[in-house]
C-alpha cells in the first residue's frame, strides 16, 4: 500500500528545499544580517535531512514488498544497490547539465559534491548492511549501530590528517571543501541510514490503526532524540574541534529527532484530509523538481536578481516560484498523459511491464 504521509512530508521537504536554495540565491546582502535571515536558513537546513531520511525509509518499505512478493534477500539487496548506483549516476548528470547550461570550470562542476551524490552511495551502504543481516530486528539494530557510529565519527573523519593524502574528489565525499561540497558521507549519509531502521517499523503496520499507533510512538522516540541532542550540545564537548551547527554529533540528532517527529503530523494531516492535495503532488515529483530547479534557483535563468531582493521581496519570489514549479509538475502529467503508448502498443510490443515497488 502507498503510504500517502510520506509522500506529504516530501512534498514539505520539497518546498523547505525551494525556501533553502531561493533565500541563499535571492536575498540582498543587507537582509543576510538579521534574524528572519537566520531563522530562513535554520529552516532550510531541515530539506536535506528530510529527503534522505523518506529515501531510507521508502528503501525499506520497497525492499520488505519484495520479500512478500518472492524475491530472496539477497536479490532485495542488489535491487536497491542498483537503484544507489543509477541515483549516484544521475548526480553526474545533473552537474554536466548545470556545466551545460551555465558553464564553468568543467571539473569542478562535474565533480562537485551534492545531495544525490551522497544519498546514492549511503544506498549502496544501505544494500551492503542490509545483506549483513539475517533478520528484521538484526537489521534495525545494525543501521542503528550504523547511524550512531556515522554521526560520532564525523568530527574525526573531519580533523583526520589521513584525508590530504586523498585524490581531492575523493576528499570532498568525507569533509567540506568551500566550493566543492555541499553534503559529505558524514553523517548524512546517517539521515537514509536511520530511515532504513524506522522505513522496517513502519512496515510492520499493515492497517490504519496499527500505523497510527507506530507513527506516535516514532514520533515520541523522534522528540526524545532531539531534546537529548540539544541538552547534549549545553555540556563540555567530547571533541577538540567542533562547533553545534557543522560537525557536532549533537546537532545530528538534534535534526534527526526533529525530523522523525514530523512523521505523525503527516500521517494527522493526511488522515484529516482526504482531498486533493498539492503538498503530496509536490511529494511525488520531488526528483523531478529537484532536477529543474537548482539551475533556475543559481544558474543564468536568474541571474537578474541573484543577490538582490529584499526579504519581502524574496517570500514573494518564493511562493510565486514555488507555484510555477507546481504548473511544471502538472505539464509533466499531462505531456505523459498525451505521449503514453496506448495498450495495443504493448500487445504489439511485448507484455505489459510487471511494476517493481
Amino acid at each position: 500500500m502507498r503510504r500517502h504521509y510520506l509522500d506529504w512530508l516530501r512534498g514539505i521537504a520539497v518546498l523547505i528545499m525551494i525556501e533553502a536554495h531561493t533565500i541563499d540565491s535571492w536575498t540582498r546582502a543587507a537582509d543576510r544580517t538579521g534574524p528572519l535571515y537566520a531563522w530562513g536558513l535554520i529552516i532550510g537546513g531541515f530539506g536535506a535531512p528530510m529527503f534522505l531520511l523518506l529515501a531510507g525509509i521508502a528503501l525499506a518499505l520497497a525492499a520488505r514488498s519484495r520479500l512478500r512478493a518472492g524475491l530472496t534477500s539477497s536479490e532485495v539487496a542488489a535491487r536497491a544497490q542498483r537503484r544507489g548506483w543509477q541515483i549516484f549516476g544521475l548526480a553526474f548528470l545533473f552537474r554536466l547539465q548545470s556545466w551545460l547550461i551555465s558553464g564553468g570550470a568543467f571539473g569542478q562542476v562535474l565533480l562537485k559534491v551534492d545531495i544525490l551524490n551522497i544519498m546514492g552511495p549511503s544506498m549502496i551502504a544501505a544494500a551492503w548492511l542490509w545483506r549483513l543481516g539475517r533478520s528484521d530486528r538484526a537489521r534495525v539494530l545494525l543501521f542503528v549501530v550504523v547511524t550512531i557510529a556515522a554521526a560520532m565519527l564525523t568530527p574525526l573523519i573531519r580533523e583526520s590528517v589521513v584525508l590530504g593524502a586523498l585524490p581531492d574528489p575523493i576528499e570532498w565525499y568525507l569533509r567540506p571543501s568551500p566550493g566543492r561540497t555541499t553534503f559529505t558521507l558524514f553523517p548524512w549519509a546517517g539521515f537514509l541510514l536511520a530511515g532504513v531502521a524506522i522505513g522496517l517499523w513502519v512496515d510492520r503496520a499493515q492497517t490504519p490503526e496499527v500505523e497510527q499507533r507506530v507513527t506516535i510512538q516514532l514520533g515520541l522516540i523522534g522528540v526524545t532524540v532531539a531534546m537529548a541532542g540539544y541538552f547534549a550540545s549545553l555540556l563540555p564537548p567530547i571533541y577538540r574541534e567542533t562547533t553545534f551547527w557543522t560537525s557536532s554529533p549533537t546537532f545530528f540528532f538534534f535534526r534527526l529527532g526533529l525530523v522523525v517527529a514530523l512523521l505523525p503530523v503527516g500521517y494527522a494531516w493526511t488522515r484529516a484530509w482526504r482531498g486533493w492535495s498539492p503538498v503530496q503532488e509536490f511529494g511525488v515529483a520531488s526528483l523531478f523538481i529537484y532536477w529543474v530547479h537548482v539551475e533556475m534557483v543559481y544558474g543564468v535563468a536568474s541571474a537578474a536578481i541573484h543577490h538582490r531582493l529584499s526579504l519581502a521581496q524574496w517570500a514573494v519570489a518564493w511562493i510565486t516560484f514555488s507555484m510555477f514549479l507546481f504548473g511544471l509538475v502538472r505539464l509533466k502529467q499531462w505531456l505523459g498523459e498525451v505521449f503514453r503508448p496506448s495498450p495495443r502498443f504493448w500487445t504489439k510490443t511485448g507484455p505489459l511491464p510487471r511494476e517493481t515497488g
